[in-house]
């Protein structure tokens, strides 16, 4: 679990955040906040903490833009910093934040958050499911949070639904092959926090990597703000 220590509030992200390769951003976004305001005052967050990276330089068979723009994936080709949302199986929605300048098809996943605010929203939109069982998954996430395919393309710096600095970086982060996949599931592309009931059940968990949480930009920002 992520502790978050008494900071300044949360700070927006830039496009020139979201702008660098997808492969950095991911693990930067580990300890972000998503965010969603509804009407009525009404708010959802967590803490993300389980991502996937999706490469746009063509050498990712796993990627949705690996074939190039469809009129599906064009969220992916547009301005870094956007939602790409999709239908999967024909059933769920899975969102991903747009990377690299545009043109490049780069995104990552949002796997799993640990929730903040507003349970009892997420509990509504996902049928009453227990807690630990709301938003481990990236179907699971985008039920919860109310994300649905109208936001494919709005943008996450800023507007009701968006990506913010988190108060705390994560201690223990793990590297691994992406998993639900059957074409480029050998990348080891998928980044978690350690340790964080949230992040989804997976055998490959077993398989993963430590790293060491890099200082980046992100986190150079949040470490400016609390000085």
């Amino acid at each position: 679990m992520i502790h978050e220590r008494i900071t300044p509030p949360p700070r927006r992200l830039t496009r020139a955040f979201f702008a660098r390769p997808c492969a950095e951003i991911a693990p930067d976004l580990l300890g972000c906040r998503l965010v969603h305001d509804f009407d009525g005052g009404r708010r959802v967050s967590g803490i993300i903490v389980e991502v996937e990276a999706y490469l746009g330089d063509g050498s990712d068979p796993g990627s949705h833009s690996h074939r190039g723009p469809t009129r599906r994936n064009a969220a992916m080709f547009g301005p870094p910093g956007r939602l790409y949302v999709y239908r999967s199986m024909g059933i769920h929605l899975c969102a991903n934040v747009v990377c690299e300048p545009e043109g490049s098809g780069a995104a990552v996943l949002l796997r799993a958050v640990e929730p903040r605010e507003g349970l009892e929203v997420m509990r509504r939109n996902r049928s009453g499911r227990p807690e630990r069982d709301l938003t481990n998954g990236p179907a699971k996430l985008t039920q919860a949070f109310g994300i649905r395919l109208e936001h494919d393309g709005d943008s996450v710096l800023r507007g009701a639904l968006r990506v913010e600095v988190g108060h705390a970086r994560p201690a223990k982060i793990a590297r691994s092959p992406r998993i639900g996949l059957t074409k480029g599931a050998d990348l080891w592309q998928r980044f978690f926090v350690v340790d964080n009931r949230w992040v989804t059940p997976s055998p490959v968990n077993r398989r993963a990597r430590r790293i060491r949480p890099i200082m980046g930009r992100l986190w150079a920002w949040q470490t400016r703000a609390a000085r």
